[in-house]
């Protein structure tokens, strides 16, 4: 027996005939248009979809035995939007999943309504992408169009109906359209209430393997295939992918790298994370899935290797990495991921600190960078421009008097060095290996800044790190509106003084052997890990104490 996939993407519809054995015997694809018609708006024509996967089962099928088909599915884009009055028309072009129109409506659902009720009804709060914000702005702005609507349905949903009469869904790709109660695989009647819908406007919901009908006999004869061709419910793009890498039952996880990344992990059991970080949905295994999204995955080792290597031979330029992590690449996930929060940025939905603020650096409409994503960075040029200058000004003025202009030297040099970059490790090497205890104090100063930077709505991004360089480029240039950044200077010249006086109390108290309070003739530098470790091996040889810091 012979099966025909229908893979229903953005830019093109893919499909695939398989034997019983998994074997595949042909791959065709066909592309269509996709519109632009506003900044922020993605639409196609549903009309395209059938025309091109007609023709793509025509050549699909055209060296096989025809009578041998015995079912057909489907799999694709998510959350769009198709809409069709009493007469099976389609009233408007499907609005995408990445389209950015619904910013009022999803902010109406996540504020007005609130993301504890969203979460109690579906599961899930509302997102720009998700299907229930755009039926929002359809009733809002096409109210006559919103009038004929008979059916709503999903992209893959209005091939099935095409090809069998069905009108049908299946619950891995309803659970993306923010109208159905996942954890009891049903329609949310108040959801239908919010969004001003009848369970009667909406398909029927079936397991992904359920079987919905089989062929129209005009579309039978058309395609030359038999009429008891079954027609399968089929599922989102996602939950597809995850049954084809075995991603199914209990604690399985799989990681699609592609121009955006995604997290899937199967479960048995219904399950919400806490903070509405992951999607919760249905799976197409009968059971349920979390999944956490996230726009740039992939694409940023393009760029790096395009743009920053100037290379496009991947493999060769990655050849040298025998084993995950040698390059000693540090993964910041507060940065990068759901962890450092989740926000909807020009209509996409964003992961990480660092992410959220770079989509909003580049979206014009962007009043005000959030501080809630730049809490992990803007406190960094509080005590990175004005502190542990600070701390190297009290370091300086303990030095001993025949050492003080070559400690003055080195600590100008590392003191200038932590301003203009955000590097601080000089200066923090020289107290750290000599005097833990200052350490622990600059922890805690260090701290305490994020945390005044995030009460005073300081939103300055960075790259690497909280320098000069950075501020300039992400805060005085922004402007103050956006920003906040003139409050990082009262801020820092207060934080200065803290430094200053904390260090060069506890420097004299304890007597810490900070540079330029070497013993004796003892050379004076701005030390490192290294230097530590190698004076812990001379002081275990020659039996001294290898633990006492003030005898570097």
């Amino acid at each position: 027996m012979l099966y025909i996939g229908v893979d229903l993407g953005t830019s093109a519809v893919k499909l695939l005939l398989m034997d019983e054995n998994g074997n595949i015997q042909k791959i065709v694809s066909k592309e269509y248009p996709l519109y632009f018609p506003k900044p922020g708006w993605s639409e196609q024509h549903p009309e395209d979809w059938y025309i091109k996967s007609m023709e793509g089962m025509k050549e699909l099928t055209s060296e096989c035995d025809k009578s041998q088909v015995a079912g057909i599915s489907f799999g694709g884009q998510m959350h769009g939007l198709v809409a069709l009055d009493k007469d099976d028309n389609v009233i408007r072009p499907a609005i995408l999943w990445n389209d950015g129109r619904t910013g009022e409506e999803t902010d109406y659902l996540n504020r007005v309504i609130g993301k504890e009720r969203l979460s109690a009804y579906t599961a899930n709060i509302a997102f720009a992408g998700f299907t229930a914000p755009k039926i929002l702005w359809m009733k809002k702005h096409e109210p006559e169009n919103f009038g004929k609507i008979s059916k709503i349905m999903l992209p893959k949903d209005y091939l099935a109906y095409k090809l069998s009469g069905s009108f049908c869904t299946d619950v891995s790709d309803a659970s993306g359209m923010l109208l159905m109660d996942v954890k009891n695989r049903c329609w949310s009647e108040e959801m239908l209430d919010i969004c001003g819908i009848t369970k009667a406007q909406l398909p029927a919901l079936h397991e992904s393997y359920e079987v919905v009908g089989t062929l129209r006999p005009g579309i039978a004869e058309e395609l030359g295939l038999p009429k008891s061709v079954k027609v399968i419910a089929g599922a989102g793009d996602n939950a597809a992918a995850a049954v084809g890498t075995g991603t199914v039952g209990e604690g399985r996880c799989n990681i699609s790298l592609g121009t955006s990344g995604t997290i899937f992990i199967s479960s048995k059991k219904f399950g919400v994370d806490e903070h509405n970080a992951l999607h919760s949905f249905a799976h197409a295994d009968g059971n349920y899935h979390l999944m956490g999204c996230m726009l740039s995955a992939a694409a940023c080792n393009k760029w790096w290797s395009e743009e920053i290597l100037k290379s496009k031979d991947f493999a060769a330029e990655q050849s040298g990495i025998t084993r995950l992590g040698e390059n000693h690449v540090f993964y910041l996930p507060f940065w990068q991921t759901a962890v450092g929060g989740t926000m909807e940025v020009a209509g996409q939905l964003v992961q990480g600190g660092q992410n959220i603020f770079f989509a909003q650096l580049a979206d014009p409409s962007t009043v005000h960078f959030s501080a809630d994503a730049t809490r992990y960075f803007s406190g960094e040029f509080i005590f990175m421009i004005f502190g542990l200058p600070g701390a190297a000004l009290a370091m300086y003025h303990c030095a001993k008097p025949e050492k003080k202009k070559q400690a003055g030297g080195l600590l100008l040099s590392a003191a200038l060095t932590c301003m203009l970059t955000g590097i601080t490790e000089p200066l923090e090497f020289s107290f750290l290996f000599v005097a833990p205890l200052l350490f622990g104090v600059q922890v805690v100063l260090a701290g305490s800044a994020y945390m005044i930077a995030h009460m005073l709505n300081i939103a300055v991004g960075l790259t690497f790190s909280g320098g000069l360089i950075d501020l300039f480029i992400f805060g005085i240039l922004q402007g103050n509106a956006k920003t906040n950044w003139m409050l990082i200077i009262p801020a820092g010249v207060i934080y200065f003084i803290l430094y200053y006086v904390i260090f060069r109390f506890l420097i004299q108290k304890f007597q810490f052997k900070t540079p330029g309070r070497e013993d004796g003739d003892g050379e004076t530098k701005l030390y490192t890990k290294a230097d530590y470790k190698a004076r812990q091996g001379e002081q275990t040889k020659s039996g001294d104490p290898a633990g006492d810091e003030r005898s570097i």
